[in-house]
């Protein structure tokens, strides 16, 4: 018992030392760019002016056949794709299939500007998610080495666990001897700080795997929802056969109307609204209400009547009403970037990807030191013969 305990830690200390070095530079890239996203949102609204919209007192926000067409006018040639209301003090947002959105007063209708959906933070994106190699390799690579990273992060934790817990033992495994040499503070810094931020580290991991492997979807939705099978997705299409139909944006208003009050619980003006185009006969109109954060909710409507249709999927049914396996689905993205509770959890996660980031430059000193320690070591001499 104790040889298969002792090769099951020396196969640890292996695994957490050669994949980590393998690995080390795509988990640090990761690491590094999630950082930087996690502030994404308060520092773009700090850098674009048009993403933001003075609410005057008593004024009430304007529906999408007032906003639209002049979001169109400042994109001839486009129609519309989407248009996502936000919290009170906050523009529109109206996309087209293109690389450009334009923000709207929704009060006044005034275009506030047409902004680049391609920046500093969409190129970060494209860091965390795919590390700037086309996207479906640069996927695959990091969600297979996030799966490593988990793991990394599980052989670390028994690497920190003290042999024995004893006042010496518990102090260097909780504590960072400042006062000690660069390899010291260097060794803490990978020990002490990794295991303060496991937790969420382990989650930003498992989050990010989730959003990526269906294979981990499907059995974490079973075992989260009690033993349910995860409903496939279904966009249920509008009646082409309607001889009564109304005139498109009639229908879009309504359904903005509704989502706003009536569908949104709790009561939300943040609301996706899906436009399908002149050509998208069959499409239906979908919406999302309660966007700012984990409880939001899908319905769709026939584009021609305005009817509610059954859409199949885990972000159909009301927040209220779902299972834990759906709201888990649902509050994954939240979760992973540390929305979850507004700023507090922001800064954690801002705190905690730094780190991680830090854990592969860490280790590898570590590692670089012993190795130099090595082949510093004196060979040993051969002992001479003694004479008889």
């Amino acid at each position: 018992m104790t040889t298969m305990k002792s090769a099951l830690l020396k196969f640890n200390a292996w695994f957490h030392l050669w994949i980590g070095i393998v690995t080390g530079t795509i988990v640090f890239i990761v690491s590094i760019t999630g950082c930087i996203l996690v502030f994404e949102s308060d520092l773009r609204d700090w850098l674009i002016p048009e993403r933001m919209a003075k609410a005057p007192a008593g004024t009430a926000q304007l529906p999408p056949s007032v906003l639209v067409p002049a979001a169109e006018k400042a994109m001839p040639g486009y129609h519309v794709h989407s248009i996502q209301y936000h919290k009170p003090g906050k523009a529109a947002e109206i996309t087209f299939h293109s690389d450009s959105v334009v923000y709207v007063n929704p009060y006044t209708a005034e275009v506030n500007g047409v902004v680049n959906k391609i920046d500093f933070f969409s190129y970060m994106e494209q860091g965390h998610v795919t590390l700037w190699l086309p996207h479906k390799v640069g996927t695959q690579v990091v969600l297979w080495s996030t799966l490593i990273f988990f793991f990394l992060l599980l052989t670390g934790l028994v690497l920190w666990w003290p042999k024995k817990w004893n006042r010496h033992n518990i102090r260097n495994a909780f504590t960072i001897l400042w006062k000690g040499k660069f390899k010291r503070v260097n060794y803490d810094l990978h020990n002490v700080l990794g295991f303060y931020t496991l937790p969420v580290t382990i989650l930003m991991a498992f989050t990010g795997i989730y959003m990526g492997f269906g294979w981990i979807q499907k059995p974490f939705y079973w075992l989260t929802s009690g033993g349910e099978s995860m409903p496939a997705y279904y966009e249920p299409p509008s009646d082409t056969t309607n001889v009564n139909a109304l005139e498109k944006f009639k229908v879009v208003d309504e359904v903005w109307r509704k989502s706003v009050n009536e569908l949104s619980v709790p009561k939300s003006s943040q609301v996706l609204i899906g436009i399908p185009e002149d050509d998208e006969r069959e499409a239906s109109i979908y919406t999302y209400v309660n966007m700012e954060g984990a409880f939001y909710t899908g319905y769709y409507f026939d584009q021609y009547s305005g009817e509610k249709l059954q859409a199949g999927g885990v972000d159909v049914v009301p927040y209220q009403q779902a299972n834990f396996g759906s709201k888990w689905r649902r509050m994954n993205y939240s979760l992973h970037t540390g929305l979850i509770l507004g700023l507090p959890t922001k800064i954690i996660y801002f705190l905690g990807s730094l780190i991680a980031a830090s854990l592969p430059i860490t280790g590898f000193l570590i590692w670089w030191g012993k190795k130099k320690k090595q082949k510093r070591k004196p060979a040993k001499r051969p002992q001479q013969a003694v004479a008889r």
